[in-house]
């Protein structure tokens, strides 16, 4: 039996199917996309953009870091972790409540328009907001910390920090902005961590805000995450690790590790990715079985073509 030879002019019936149905399919996939950033950025994953020098050179001005919102879940904040926090009733003033509410127009904006534009920035990288800040942990409850012993060193609980590998060069452990205390000797109390910053001499952390509410502390409940990862510009790309001084013993604390991000993305997303080929792969199978017998045989001839030899076998090359 001899294939019909295909039309010069006209393209394979599965080909044209197939280019119709990724024209309708694009759309609906950029929004599933669209809709797993948004829930991984709102759950798991959230992108900032350092604006200040406060944590130089650890962070930099422009850089933009990714922040994991679920190990909290799973561990304690630790000694060492970078975090992310609203600074709102303890370092800053509550927001006082409106006197008056807004129009209609208003809150309805507020409540559609608003959040979308929100969500659309925030999974490119959001600017840290008036009342965000990004410091490091160097005191968690229960913790002793004290600067600066005889040698000039922080400690905690006694024992001394080694800070040489992310203090600013030319910092101090009790360097400070101008009228600032360098020094201070706290206990952190249940619910709060105490922070710092790695630039210390500009550094606006629990030092300055000890006459605010919580005496500088920072309830834990107000940590949005921890940066793992500065993520851009590529050439500042790395991880941002526990420093090893934090490891002493006296102030590590056992949890488990911290690969989250990539953990509770793949949950989001690879469950979605197999249901969408599997989906598709139950819609070529149907296509094809409602073709008519004579069309679906023309579509296997067209298909199989450039390998046909003369008698509509097959070929093997």
């Amino acid at each position: 039996m001899t294939a019909e030879p295909a039309d010069a002019g006209n393209p394979p019936v599965a080909a044209r199917k197939g280019s119709r149905s990724l024209a309708r399919e694009l759309p609906l996939l950029l929004v599933v996309a669209f809709v797993i950033a948004i829930v991984i950025k709102s759950f798991v994953v959230q992108a900032f953009v350092i604006p200040s020098g406060s944590m130089q050179d650890t962070l930099d001005i422009g850089d933009k870091i990714l922040v994991n919102k679920l190990v909290y879940h799973f561990r304690e904040i630790q000694p060492g972790d970078i975090i992310v926090f609203d600074g709102t009733g303890s370092w800053d003033s509550a927001r006082p409540a409106a006197v008056q509410g807004p129009g209609l127009a208003t809150r309805i904006y507020d409540d559609t328009l608003r959040k979308v534009f929100d969500a659309i920035g925030g999974v490119l990288g959001s600017p840290l907001d008036q009342t965000d800040y990004v410091k490091r942990v160097i005191g968690v409850p229960g913790d002793h910390v004290l600067c600066c012993n005889a040698r000039g060193l922080l400690t905690v609980n006694g024992v001394a920090l080694d800070e040489n590998s992310y203090l600013h060069p030319g910092n101090q452990p009790g360097s400070a902005p101008s009228g600032e205390p360098g020094r201070f000797n706290v206990t952190v109390p249940l619910g709060y961590v105490w922070v710092l910053g790695d630039h210390r001499a500009i550094s606006e952390d629990s030092r300055g805000h000890q006459v605010d509410p919580g005496n500088g502390m920072v309830p834990a409940n107000k940590v949005i995450g921890r940066a793992f990862v500065i993520a851009w510009p590529p050439s500042r790309w790395r991880i941002l690790p526990i420093p090893a001084t934090f490891g002493q013993p006296g102030i590590v604390r056992a949890g488990p590790a911290a690969s989250l991000p990539a953990a509770g993305g793949a949950a989001v997303v690879v469950p979605l990715i197999f249901g969408y080929r599997r989906t598709r792969r139950s819609r070529a199978r149907s296509d094809h079985q409602a073709l008519p017998k004579q069309s679906r045989g023309k579509a296997d001839a067209g298909t199989f073509l450039p390998r046909c030899r003369p008698g509509g076998r097959i070929g093997s090359a």
